[in-house]
């Protein structure tokens, strides 16, 4: 990840409060042992991550007001790394897309499973090239093998239902770029991604990606480091669709997932949408959630 210029604990102690009788010369009476009762005494602590869920309408009200000037359907969801996905924040635009270039990331993570590090393996996230992710997607075998594996990275990650599909759904792009891919299930898959084995090399690569991806959640500042892919492609009958998940660390190692979109008439539209949520979330960072593996 490139370098850049926060739980509960909740501790139960049964306490045994008991009486022992005790003979003495003094008196020959039976003794009698009082009944046991337990005492549980519960201690609080600072919890490790923002508590979003009572912030949520302020969250949601301040994105739509900061995102309203772009003019586009502009969606976020958050995730603590390694947290509950309950914890998931969803902000703007709810509508499922397909998933264009950020399913190589789950591709990617199968591919070397299954044959290692691969020339194409970089090439596919760094640079997002699509004939390299063609590749990774035909060492898994064949194509209904191939969907099987990069969903079986998926359900690792926690997103229980996305599907990848086996067929092409759409002649000119890849079948695995139209996974339809929902923003709270891509931000917690995300949010898993480096606490799954085997996935440390991939995310080495999404914190070197090319500039056809340093946009949105790369343009970040606040954050210590910041890793993602982007993903982007045309709409059936209008409109452009550009994509983005992304992983940006603290100074004290914990880390939020973040997957967003934006529906525009141009990928530059689309570009501009994001870095405008991005610099909304740069701006309330302290108030998201954040978690460690």
């Amino acid at each position: 990840m490139r370098d850049r210029p926060v739980a509960w604990i909740c501790l139960s102690v049964a306490v045994l409060l008991g009486v022992v009788g005790c003979a003495s010369a003094m008196s020959q009476l039976p003794v009698t042992s009082p009944s046991v009762t337990p005492v549980t005494v519960t201690v609080t602590a600072t919890p490790s991550t923002p508590d979003t869920r009572d912030q949520r309408p302020s969250l949601a009200d301040g994105f739509r007001r900061a995102t309203s000037s772009v003019g586009v359907p502009v969606g976020v969801a958050v995730a603590p790394v390694g947290g509950d996905p309950a914890a998931v924040l969803a902000l703007g635009d709810g509508q499922i897309h397909v998933a264009w270039s950020t399913i190589k990331v789950p591709l990617a993570v199968a591919a070397e499973r299954e044959s290692g590090i691969s020339a194409a393996e970089e090439a596919a996230i760094v640079n997002s090239d699509n004939a390299s992710a063609e590749q990774l997607w035909a060492s898994l075998g064949s194509s209904e093998q191939a969907a099987a594996a990069v969903t079986a990275v998926l359900r690792e990650g926690g997103d229980d239902t996305t599907l990848v599909p086996s067929r092409q759904r759409r002649q000119g792009f890849t079948t695995f770029g139209q996974t339809p891919w929902s923003l709270p299930s891509a931000a917690v898959f995300t949010a898993n991604l480096e606490c799954m084995p085997g996935t440390s090399h991939v995310v080495d690569l999404m914190g070197r990606v090319g500039a056809n991806q340093q946009w949105g959640v790369e343009d970040m500042a606040a954050p210590a480091s910041i890793a993602v892919k982007g993903g982007w492609g045309p709409g059936i009958t209008s409109g452009y669709l550009v994509r983005q998940i992304g992983l940006v660390r603290f100074g004290d190692g914990r880390a939020t997932a973040i997957a967003m979109s934006a529906v525009a008439a141009s990928m530059d539209g689309g570009i501009a949408a994001l870095d405008v949520a991005a610099g909304w979330l740069d701006d309330n960072l302290t108030r998201l959630p954040r978690g460690r593996c």
